[in-house]
């Protein structure tokens, strides 16, 4: 699909396309199902176990597989036709809301179901990107990402807000209902994607996941590409893990703040800038995603923390240049398994970080404990300088490389 230059284009545009409105609908519908359903299940957890530690993970859970689907299950969102996998997956999903509305699952169990499912998330959102570069206008992908991001954000506040009231009003088990009924809505939004074959074979003879996440960290640009992706970012998140410690109960402020600048972050830089701009904006975007964390050991006021949260936070949108970027180093065969890995390594990035910021400011003061992060972040940034300014190849040479070790490991 081409229509002129990204820069040229606009929202309108895109949902001008059927395929994107179906593919942008399912992907709202999933991450309601999802909010749903985590909270309903953190509830319902509480309720049980009276546990606050075992209600706050169950708001997690399904995150945690994301690792491990990374590495072993990615290759199927290109071995599996994306409408099948888009449209078919939702409603296996909806299964585990299901049997906690019907069934008297003991909590362990329940934790494993969600955590099962965890792991073919992590495939149906590779499938659902590597799928948005082909239904999105030439030169499109950034916005369309932009369009994807501010829904997820949007859907996630609204659906929390949605799933409390359902809680309130229908209870756990009404609540677990309605992400069924949610998950069902997306898998029909996807079936109304125009039929189109799977981007690599299926065959016996298919390299592995963990063989093809080799072959892609095997060539330098890509490799340098996905660091970019999981490094400087996920170390911020763990100073924005710490809002709650560092504001108490002023922290509400802090989260809106950062969601608003990374909304605004991402509609600046997807909307108003073209792909070269967006590549040389990158590595700047990432300093300034870290350098208002610095002034935290002072321990500014709430509003001033506001602020510098918010200016902060726009900086995320210097992601979108990397995203392009490995659009273009990717072969079309290993673009799902990419753009999966970019992902779930990103998440898997955050929740380390998240993790050591939580023990240094257990050691020192949360204000301080975010300044580290941030200072970490500025480091990977530097040290990755050239990955996160330069351009993907015009020739793709980089693709071409990391498609040739794949057929040689095929052969072999």
């Amino acid at each position: 699909m081409t229509a002129g230059k990204g820069s040229a284009l606009t929202f309108r545009t895109l949902f001008a396309g059927s395929d994107f409105r179906a593919l942008w609908s399912g992907n709202a519908a999933s991450v309601a199902a999802a909010t749903t359903q985590s909270l309903a299940l953190s509830v319902w957890v509480y309720d049980r176990t009276r546990s606050a530690f075992l209600a706050a993970s169950a708001l997690v859970m399904s995150v945690v597989p994301q690792l491990i689907s990374g590495l072993l299950l990615l290759s199927l969102a290109d071995r599996i036709p994306p409408r099948r996998l888009l449209g078919g997956w939702p409603v296996i999903r909806a299964l585990v809301p299901l049997a906690l509305s019907l069934a008297n699952v003991p909590v362990g169990l329940a934790f494993g179901l969600v955590m099962a499912a965890g792991l073919g998330n992590a495939v149906e959102m590779a499938g659902r990107l590597a799928l948005l570069v082909e239904v999105v206008p030439e030169g499109a992908y950034a916005l369309g990402r932009t369009t994807f991001n501010v829904t997820v954000g949007l859907m996630q506040v609204t659906g929390y807000a949605v799933a409390g009231s359902l809680v309130v009003v229908l209870g756990t088990k009404g609540a677990f209902l309605a992400a069924v009924a949610m998950n069902l809505i997306g898998a029909a939004c996807c079936l109304g994607l125009r039929p189109r074959p799977a981007r690599a074979l299926a065959a016996a003879v298919h390299p592995s996941s963990l063989h093809r996440t080799r072959t892609l960290l095997a060539n330098p640009a890509i490799r340098g590409t996905l660091l970019g992706h999981w490094l400087p970012n996920g170390l911020v998140v763990g100073a924005e893990a710490l809002y709650v410690p560092y504001a108490g109960d002023h922290a509400g402020g802090l989260f809106v703040s950062a969601a608003l600048g990374m909304a605004a972050g991402d509609l600046a830089v997807g909307r108003f800038t073209g792909p070269a701009t967006r590549s040389r904006i990158t590595g700047p975007l990432y300093v300034l995603l870290a350098v208002p964390y610095l002034a935290f050991p002072a321990h500014p006021g709430t509003w001033a923390a506001v602020a510098l949260v918010g200016v902060a936070s726009t900086g995320f949108g210097g992601t979108l240049g990397l995203n392009e970027r490995l659009v273009s180093l990717l072969p079309e065969t290993m673009r799902g398994q990419g753009l999966g890995l970019a992902g779930s390594g990103t998440v898997s990035m955050q929740a380390i970080a998240a993790a050591v910021a939580g023990m240094l400011a257990d050691l020192t003061r949360p204000g301080l404990a975010m300044a580290s992060m941030a200072l970490a972040s500025l480091l990977t940034t530097a040290a990755l300088w050239r990955s996160l300014t330069r351009r993907g190849r015009p020739d793709n040479a980089a693709a071409s490389t990391a498609a040739g070790h794949e057929h040689w490991r095929i052969a072999k």
